[in-house]
């Protein structure tokens, strides 16, 4: 169940921010294998004097950070930057405008399901994938 912050300056459209959203969340289901419905997406925009972003960028410069389980092969991770960049290219966002950071949080920091460690509930899906 991963989770995903998106950060990017605040030039886009109502709607093509819930696009963006949409987009970062069916990356994370296609290539993590995980349910559509256990994971929060969240997209945050900034002021351009609020977002240093890198020179050779463009204003859609996306930051996408990722937290997950550890335990996914690098084909896996591979597989998920690919999916990221594909579905926001489709939105008209450059690849090379586009990163995507993972964070690997250990099960037994996750408290879920009432407060339980994460390393101590059956998941329902695969890490080791």
């Amino acid at each position: 169940m991963p989770h995903a912050v998106i950060h990017r300056l605040q030039n886009s459209e109502p709607r093509d921010r819930r696009a963006i959203v949409q987009a970062v969340n069916g990356a994370m289901v296609e290539a993590l294998k995980v349910p559509n419905d256990t994971h929060p997406t969240r997209l945050c925009t900034y002021d351009a004097d609020a977002f240093l972003i890198p020179k050779d960028s463009s204003d859609h410069f996306t930051l996408v950070e990722i937290t997950i389980y550890p335990g996914r092969s690098l084909e896996t991770r591979r597989s998920l930057y690919k999916a990221v960049v594909d579905r926001l290219s489709a939105l008209g966002i450059d690849p090379l405008d586009v990163r995507v950071v993972l964070y690997e949080v250990p099960l037994e920091n996750w408290g879920l399901r009432g407060g339980i460690p994460a390393s101590e509930i059956d998941l329902g899906f695969e890490i080791a994938i």
